[in-house]
């Protein structure tokens, strides 16, 4: 299966063991999804950390079967379902059973741009994966991919290429109430694809 371009699969030898250090590494890096129609991918543009003792991370009273995946080791795909609504692509960040993970929030969109607009029945491409339940539905993430080692191709899969990611900025997380004081996302600063109210894009 080719990667896109110059892109090649992220290797876990390059993924930071700390979950915040890796939530601002993967900031720039690339989400490649294999569907039927093609590839399709996206630059991660922000992401949020979930830390050790972290109350607002699914890992903080253990382990359960459905956040499992979160405790595996750094690079496994966790995916778990929102509200009943939407699903949320996590990367687990330490060592096996610990059970931290960074969500992905956002990508701006490269490869495979009408598979994501018939994914998302939108047209504007600002609004493709501009949010974590957003992208999960351009990309066709579901539960059936949770568990994935994402550090090699298969049908989805992390890579990086020779782009740089801009200026990183940092903030407070969105939508949570539990240690909500702490900085821990991180997002490409004044780029039109990251989510959220602008006073936190400008941090």
């Amino acid at each position: 299966m080719a990667t896109i371009g110059t892109a090649r699969p992220l290797a876990r030898s390059e993924l930071p063991g700390d979950t915040a250090t890796l939530a601002r590494t993967l900031i720039g890096k690339l989400v490649v999804r294999a569907l039927p129609e093609g590839l399709v991918s996206g630059r991660i543009v922000e992401t949020e950390a979930y830390v050790v003792g972290d109350a607002a991370g699914h890992g903080y009273r253990g382990m359960t079967p459905r956040n499992r995946s979160l405790f595996l080791e750094r690079g496994h795909a966790y995916v778990y379902l929102a509200y009943g609504i939407s699903y949320m692509l996590n990367v687990s960040s330490e060592m096996p059973g610990i059970g931290t993970g960074v969500l992905i929030r956002a990508l701006e969109p490269l490869e495979g741009i009408e598979i994501m607009r018939r994914n998302r029945g939108i047209e504007r491409l600002r609004d493709l994966a501009r949010g974590p339940g957003r992208l999960a539905a351009a990309l066709r993430i579901d539960r059936s991919l949770d568990g994935l080692d994402l550090c090699q191709e298969g049908p989805v899969w992390l890579a990086r290429d020779d782009a740089e990611p801009g200026e990183i900025g940092e903030s407070v997380r969105i939508g949570i109430s539990k240690d909500a004081e702490r900085l821990l996302r991180f997002y490409v600063r004044r780029n039109p694809f990251v989510s959220g109210p602008r006073s936190l894009n400008e941090e």
